[in-house]
């Protein structure tokens, strides 16, 4: 039988800080301290609780945690009322290789509504560019917007950019960091877009080229979210593809056959018909969002904040660190100045300053600020089927409890 050595406070404190984090200590979790401290001969009645407690709190196993890759708040769709109000902006780029004309960037927007796609090529997106880019491709073709949604980047938000939505009543809304799932329509046209390119360029330095075909190619490509494609939300017809010409179909016979009059009655009767087309798409859009969340819903494990709450915040792939690969997972503490209903969270450092840009909540954990260390005996009193006897002999040999 082997026997172990009861321990006091200032002892059992000692004892965890040389298991966990001492010399030899590998920063284990609190039922292995709780183990290896019970093999090397020690005891005392709430050993494996106080272990459990001094790992959750020590800072460095909590900044170098693992991610946490479970949603921490329901999936929120934005919804769009009518064509043209809402747009996304993102950019594409750097791409190597540059084409044959020095451009290696793709400027892409796309309607939330009617999934109406635009982008075009440059040598570089500035701030000059993505203004005359709005006011020609945005304003000139398709109307004021109500609101544009891009992501955290310099030249889509400057003191330019600002003016120009103020000049106009543009509402400009920005992404959290580092979150595509905040504009996700515009990151999948970003992919289905460098997906179609890919597979059509031949030289790899003729993609610009290739960029209007794939530009068409989407368009007239039937959308999931929508159920129709999207130059027939936009213009109320069916593309004329140039199969058909080529191998006239029936469709194309037909119209060959009517003259000019008959022509222009079934024009303006299809044309009759576009407002029902965009709210039978709207309908299909909202029945799709909603299975959508009840599938993303499934998966989420809700993590709730509240002002004055602590927490750690993930550093993010493009925050560089001198660790390098030794970079912890976490940042911190901060603190919760401002929680949204959304999940969005306004954090301050200990100094108060507050961070420029809102974080999601799938992007913090809750941070364990370490107490002052609870010694076992004084919770003896509140252990129950521990006996008076017990609790006078403890007191006599150790501490006057």
């Amino acid at each position: 039988m082997v026997l172990l050595r009861c321990v006091d406070e200032e002892e059992a404190k000692q004892i965890m800080t040389d298991i966990h984090e001492g010399i030899c200590g590998t920063h284990a979790n609190g039922h292995m301290m709780a183990r290896q401290i019970l093999r090397s001969g020690y005891y005392w009645t709430t050993m494996e609780s106080d272990c459990i407690k001094y790992a959750r709190e020590c800072k460095k196993c909590q900044i170098y945690m693992d991610k946490i890759h479970v949603a921490a708040s329901p999936l929120h769709v934005m919804s769009e009322p009518w064509p043209f109000s809402l747009w996304g902006m993102d950019v594409i780029g750097p791409i190597d290789p540059k084409t044959s004309n020095g451009h290696h960037f793709i400027l892409v927007v796309i309607d939330y509504f009617t999934k109406w796609i635009e982008a075009a090529s440059y040598y570089n997106v500035i701030r000059g560019v993505v203004l005359k880019f709005i006011k020609k491709e945005f304003i000139c073709r398709y109307g004021l917007l109500e609101c544009i949604i891009t992501d955290n980047a310099k030249n889509l938000n400057n003191k330019m950019m600002d003016e120009l939505c103020e000049q106009f009543k543009i509402n400009h809304r920005n992404s959290t960091p580092y979150r595509p799932k905040m504009n996700g329509t515009v990151e999948e046209a970003n992919k289905n877009i460098k997906r179609i390119i890919e597979k059509m360029t031949i030289t790899y330095k003729d993609w610009h080229e290739m960029l209007p075909f794939a530009l068409h190619g989407y368009r007239t490509s039937v959308r999931t979210s929508t159920g129709a494609k999207p130059f027939f939300l936009v213009y109320g017809m069916e593309v004329v593809l140039p199969l058909e010409v080529e191998t006239p179909s029936l469709r194309v016979l037909i119209e060959a056959k009517l003259d000019e009059a008959e022509w222009i009655r079934g024009r303006y009767e299809q044309l009759n018909f576009v407002e029902e087309k965009q709210l039978t798409a709207l309908n299909h859009r909202q029945l799709y969002q909603r299975r959508l969340m009840r599938a993303y819903n499934k998966k989420v494990h809700t993590r709730s904040f509240r002002e004055g709450d602590l927490v750690l915040k993930r550093i993010l792939p493009f925050q560089k660190d001198h660790r390098g690969k030794w970079t912890p997972n976490y940042e911190g503490p901060f603190v919760v100045k401002k929680a949204f209903s959304e999940g969005a969270l306004l954090l301050t450092n200990m100094d108060d300053v507050e961070l420029k840009n809102p974080v999601n909540s799938d992007y913090v954990r809750r941070y364990y600020a370490l107490r002052p260390f609870l010694e076992g005996f004084v919770m003896l009193k509140e252990v129950r089927g521990i006996s008076r006897k017990l609790t006078l002999v403890l007191r006599m040999l150790f501490l006057d409890v």
